[in-house]
């Protein structure tokens, strides 16, 4: 929870402060035009790459595959879409960085590595065997 109090209250903070410093060395204009540009490009390529990732999903549906890599890059790609929507330069970067799919499959395997389970090879059940000894006490219920 505070981590996200942090995040939404820090990444304006820096997007204010990259846009005061990019524009007082480029000037404003100049800014607000790169923010715009980025913006449009950005989109465009988003779409780009969803569409190449929803034809590859397609692909692995018609093989009986489950489409999962297709699935996480197109959740990712939508974030990077809203990312260089929002203007500023932070934002940009990092969805830009999201929508190049060879830093997504970095990314991916990073958090695969993560989020993976640690002990593959234990199981989640207990082998035994049990023997149902009647009481006679449980029958008195």
């Amino acid at each position: 929870m505070n981590s996200i109090l942090y995040t939404i209250i820090l990444i304006p903070i820096i997007e204010i402060y990259l846009l005061i410093k990019i524009g007082s060395q480029i000037g404003a204009i100049t800014t607000i035009f790169m923010i715009f540009l980025t913006a449009i490009v950005g989109v465009y390529y988003a779409r780009y790459e969803g569409i190449n990732t929803l034809k590859s999903g397609f692909l692995q549906l018609s093989k009986k595959e489950t489409p999962t890599y297709e699935m996480l890059s197109g959740a990712a790609i939508a974030f990077a879409a809203l990312l260089l929507i929002i203007p500023g330069f932070a934002t940009d970067i990092v969805g830009f960085i999201l929508i190049f799919p060879p830093s997504r499959k970095l990314i991916f395997g990073m958090l695969s590595k993560k989020f993976s389970y640690k002990n593959k090879n234990k199981s989640n059940y207990i082998d035994g065997e049990f023997e149902d000894i009647e009481d006679d006490n449980d029958k008195k219920i």
